[in-house]
């Protein structure tokens, strides 16, 4: 039986037995003689079948946390976790800004209405957030949106649009963002990452001559060194009403302003448990609400 579990949570995250079967070794017909298995064990179908899709019916979420839930105790036999009270473990990827800013609010009201769940944060890349959800890894992510498709099985849902501000030390005179941008030394936010690319692409649409004096991926980092007026940097303003350190000021970019798409990178709904979609919808709210 443990091992028609492991299948039954592979199928549940992948939506189909073929996927299924390619993350787990077996061959689309052997899954299928399981999951058949499975159900017949049960006395009732936990898939809602179509095409070569497959989706999890009402009693199939029941089943998949209570599958998780012995997969669990199973791993743990013998250990000193045994005693302790059930529990539903839900993952979740985020890069640094949203773990400063949206995530803790929304973790917080997630416990209040599932006490009996954790949580895990997993931080990262938005790119390695992308692989780690396609993986199975992860139950979803927030993060930068990728500049390419995302595959067929995965979903995207926009939380906001940061816009991006050109930020300056203080005692640096001048109100025309582009003339500062041109003549002061300049920040470079990593183009190796999802919203560095962004500022790469509008620089090179912009045609600024530039005096690059660093890069680095750690919005933080580059706002301490704007603040040590080491330079000026484009960054994304990640909370509608920020902070910025008394060293520094932000200059509105007008009509040339550009967003850092911000979302979560997930599977279908369907294909959830109740508490992923839980806490995808506090997610969503946190977000949102920060922003009215």
């Amino acid at each position: 039986m443990i091992k028609e579990l492991k299948t039954l949570i592979a199928v549940a995250r992948e939506g189909t037995f073929a996927a299924a079967g390619n993350k787990i070794g077996l061959t689309q017909a052997a899954v299928s003689a399981q999951i058949q298995r499975l159900e017949a064990e049960l006395g009732f179908e936990i898939f809602d079948r179509k095409g070569r899709s497959a989706h999890l019916n009402k009693m199939g979420h029941q089943i998949l946390l209570q599958a998780q839930e012995l997969l669990r105790l199973y791993e743990n036999l013998g250990s000193t976790t045994m005693g302790q009270p059930p529990s539903v473990l839900v993952n979740i990827g985020a890069i640094a800004s949203v773990q400063r800013s949206y995530l803790p609010d929304a973790l917080a009201k997630f416990h209040q209405h599932c006490p009996q769940c954790r949580t895990r944060v997993v931080p990262g890349l938005s790119m390695e957030m992308v692989n780690l959800v396609d993986a199975g890894e992860i139950d979803m992510a927030v993060i930068i949106r990728p500049p390419f498709s995302l595959q067929s099985d995965l979903r995207w849902t926009t939380l906001t649009l940061e816009p991006y501000r050109l930020i300056v030390p203080r005692d640096v005179p001048g109100e025309d963002w582009s003339e500062l941008l041109s003549s002061q030394p300049f920040i470079r936010y990593d183009r190796s990452s999802f919203g560095g690319r962004q500022v790469d692409r509008f620089l090179r649409q912009t045609h600024f001559t530039l005096h690059e004096v660093c890069e680095l991926d750690e919005l933080e980092a580059i706002v301490k060194l704007v603040e040590n007026a080491v330079g000026v940097a484009l960054v994304p303003q990640t909370t509608p009403e920020p902070q910025w350190p008394a060293g520094v000021r932000a200059l509105d970019l007008g009509a040339h302003t550009f967003h850092r798409d911000i979302g979560l990178v997930h599977r279908s709904r369907r294909s959830m448990t109740e508490p992923v979609r839980k806490m995808a919808d506090l997610i969503s709210e946190q977000v949102k609400g920060g922003f009215l």
